[in-house]
């Protein structure tokens, strides 16, 4: 019996392919990103803030803006899941995480604990906090609920567009310098805060590059936020009360980061270069991301010889 076939030829085996995006197109795409965000931070703002307060109504209205305007986004563009960008539960995700977490929280212990040794910092009681168990338990939610909402937001659709229309470094420096202007509004923030926040916004958009998913910069970004409170020292200007102690300075705000705190402080700008490369050099698993990676392969149809009856 006679027949004809298809021959499937993998891509890049002659010649690398590589995806197209048309500017106007991404630049709409991203720009209903970003207003679907802001749109529905407006809405919940207002009750969120009443219900929790602002440390809660803050962090609660990013997490929902960053997951709505995701979700719609895929659903109106990609017509994909929200994990799709790079939410992923399996193995390599769960690895990606541990190595963000380590990295985030080693690079806080590096920026503090030198201090502490020298004698530079010291810790002091605050007898005006009580940390409670459920108090550390809430406020660890609240920093992974925050960690996760900026970074789908500042890694999730709109990134991942604009590094496939853009490429890697033209997307990820001006958003990482983007990540730390916005958090000018902090309180206690400066031009040096906004710098050393826009050097790690840099580094976890070079960690989506590696692992293209999104664990490794939130492992990265939670590690770090994490870590601090534990010191007793501040957020991005943000004081998180769970230890009962707090890390008094004997050295300059140059040191400390003043009331900002660490991320404010030369040791800081100092420990991010350890910590990228630390990322760089890191175990990282590379996942498959189809917002971003071309087609592992295309099929080319090509008619085969008949075969004889």
């Amino acid at each position: 019996m006679g027949g004809r076939g298809c021959v499937g030829y993998i891509d890049g085996v002659t010649e690398k392919a590589t995806p197209t995006k048309d500017p106007l197109r991404t630049g709409i795409h991203v720009a209903v990103y970003v207003a679907l965000y802001f749109a529905t931070a407006f809405v919940f703002s207002g009750l969120l803030l009443s219900l929790g307060g602002y440390l809660t109504g803050v962090t609660g209205t990013g997490l929902l803006s960053a997951i709505f305007a995701n979700w719609l986004a895929l659903k109106i563009y990609e017509d994909r899941h929200l994990i799709d960008i790079g939410l992923w539960l399996n193995r390599a995700s769960a690895e990606n995480l541990m190595v963000g977490l380590a990295g985030g929280a080693g690079a806080a212990v590096l920026v503090l604990a030198p201090a502490l040794a020298v004698g530079a910092a010291h810790l002091v009681n605050t007898p005006d906090d009580h940390p409670t168990a459920g108090s550390i338990i809430f406020v660890s939610i609240l920093l992974a609920a925050g960690s996760v909402g900026e970074e789908l937001f500042f890694r999730g659709y709109g990134f991942q567009q604009l590094l496939v229309a853009c490429g890697p470094w033209a997307t990820v420096i001006p958003v990482g310098v983007v990540f730390g202007l916005l958090h000018g509004g902090n309180p206690s923030a400066s031009w040096f805060s906004a710098v050393n926040t826009a050097g790690f916004g840099i580094l976890f958009g070079y960690g989506y590059l590696r692992s293209r998913d999104l664990w490794l910069p939130i492992g990265l970004h939670f590690g770090w936020n994490f870590t601090l409170p534990l010191f007793g020292v501040n957020v991005s200007g943000l004081r998180m009360k769970v230890t009962g102690y707090e890390m008094a300075w004997s050295a300059g705000n140059l040191w400390s980061g003043g009331e900002y705190g660490p991320e404010a402080s030369v040791l800081t700008s100092a420990v991010l270069v350890a910590l990228a490369v630390y990322v760089w050099k890191a175990p990282v698993r590379r996942q498959f991301s189809p917002l971003t990676d071309p087609p592992a392969e295309s099929a080319v149809c090509e008619g085969t010889p008949s075969l004889p009856s």
